[in-house]
């Protein structure tokens, strides 16, 4: 199967590179640092699976990536291959396409019977992201909206009403209004006490 490695650390795709070509049914045909290069080399390569990175510096990052990878007219799977663990992270990666979540801790046979499975079009979870899924389903919490969870995130970056807005392309009053909503599902009533929460039960991620 032909394999494609998105990651921004030139060491860790060297270190896929070496793992993976001990697998005489798997082959490297391309990588890329960043996502809009990742675009560029998936169209060009056709790989029947894509391992992403989540974070991925400045530009299209691994969410967005994997999202505009399975809209192209003959998509690879797209698999997952990330140190973060978080809600907001699995989510948005499995609402964007991805057809499985691996982190980067995870054993060798387990990342390659991951990427045996993704090329067939199964769901791959590493153990822990699916014991996290499974608390998650039996113990709710707070059901944010994907909007609720940017505002958040953008709090814990330090951003005030107006760069929320701004950033978001909508009005501060709508900010506002959705900061009402935040408190009243954390339980807290100030920006602060709602991203330590947020952060807490790992519905976010600080910078």
């Amino acid at each position: 199967m032909r394999l494609f490695l998105v990651d921004d650390h030139p060491v860790v795709r060297a270190g896929l590179v070496a793992l993976l070509g001990g697998e005489p049914d798997m082959e490297v045909v391309g990588e890329a640092a960043g996502g809009d290069e990742a675009l560029r080399g998936v169209a060009s390569s056709s790989p029947d699976v894509v391992l992403m990175d989540l974070q991925l510096g400045d530009g299209v990052d691994g969410v967005e990536a994997t999202r505009r990878i399975r809209e192209l007219p003959t998509p690879p799977q797209v698999l997952v291959l990330t140190t973060y663990e978080t809600d907001a992270d699995i989510m948005r990666a499995v609402d964007a396409g991805a057809t499985g979540y691996l982190l980067k801790a995870c054993p060798p046979e387990e990342l390659f019977q991951g990427i045996r499975a993704a090329a067939k079009g199964e769901s791959v979870l590493s153990a822990k992201v699916a014991a996290r899924m499974m608390r998650r389903m039996r113990d709710p919490g707070p059901a944010l909206s994907a909007r609720e969870v940017e505002i958040l995130e953008l709090l814990a970056s330090g951003a005030g009403n107006r760069e929320i807005a701004r950033r978001l392309f909508i009005t501060e009053a709508t900010v506002k209004t959705h900061l009402v909503h935040i408190y009243g599902k954390l339980g807290v009533d100030t920006r602060t006490a709602a991203v330590t929460a947020a952060v807490e039960r790992r519905l976010i991620r600080l910078p």
